[in-house]
């Protein structure tokens, strides 16, 4: 089984990846680490990988075993389900200053996540979408279920 986390930059993804492959048994796998040791990228723009979206579907698609993929590009892979992290505006603001990124690609993450570019792209390839509201916590014990 694969399921993959996606959602805007700061939305929570990786701390919710990261207890669902534990509360699963699954392993584990975060998009940029894969695709840095894959080199699945054209460069490296203003310190971020620009990733082959269609290199990187390629090589997901040869893992084996039950896997949870966390990435803001992970809705790309079809997969048994695909959970979407969203966030108020006021905290993933926060949540962005806190990390120190640039007034420009603050503006830019929170446009995604008003204009739901995630979700929307999901919904697209993906048959199993579920939204999980990071904002105030979340239950896990309810998410493991309905996965189950």
């Amino acid at each position: 089984m694969k399921i993959v986390v996606s959602g805007t930059p700061g939305t929570g993804k990786s701390k919710f990846s990261k207890k669902l492959a534990k509360e699963l048994k699954f392993k584990y796998l975060d998009i940029k680490t894969f695709s840095r040791k894959n080199k699945i990228y054209d460069k490296i723009e203003k310190n971020c990988l620009i990733i082959d979206e269609k290199k990187l579907v390629k090589e997901l698609k040869k893992l084996k075993g039950n896997y949870v993929i966390d990435g803001h590009l992970s809705h790309y892979l079809k997969a048994d389900y695909c959970v979407v992290c969203k966030c108020d505006l006021k905290v993933l603001k926060k949540r962005l200053e806190k990390r120190k990124y640039s007034k420009q690609k603050i503006k830019d993450n929170l446009d995604a996540e008003i204009f739901d570019v995630c979700f929307i792209d999901a919904k697209k390839i993906q048959k199993n979408v579920l939204v999980l509201d990071t904002s105030k916590g979340y239950k896990m014990e309810g998410i493991v279920r309905l996965i189950k």
